[in-house]
């Protein structure tokens, strides 16, 4: 890398970077042991169970009702119907 030339300004926004600097770079893959322990993975964490995506039809009123509760609602619709489950079975429900 180019060493005389510091990766990030005085704004700390990182410059564009020149062939010198992309050619000094190594490879996660080469890092010690040590140093891969300390990098900190990044993004959402993996969920022990993952939901299923679908398309699902639902009256306006429930929508909204739930959406009025903010952030997060579609994960209390999946709550409410977890819920309903435990004492219902979906074949009570007449089509």
């Amino acid at each position: 890398m180019n060493r005389n030339k510091p990766l990030t300004g005085k704004d700390g926004e990182v410059r564009s970077l020149g062939k010198s600097d992309v050619a000094g770079m190594k490879k996660v893959s080469a890092l010690t042991a040590s140093l891969k322990a300390k990098l900190k993975p990044r993004g959402r964490p993996v969920a022990a169970t993952t939901k299923e995506r679908i398309t699902i039809r639902l009256s306006p009123a429930v929508v909204d009702k739930f959406r009025a509760t903010g952030p997060g609602w579609q994960t209390r619709v999946d709550a409410a119907l977890t819920d309903w489950l435990r004492e219902h079975s979906p074949d009570d429900v007449a089509a």
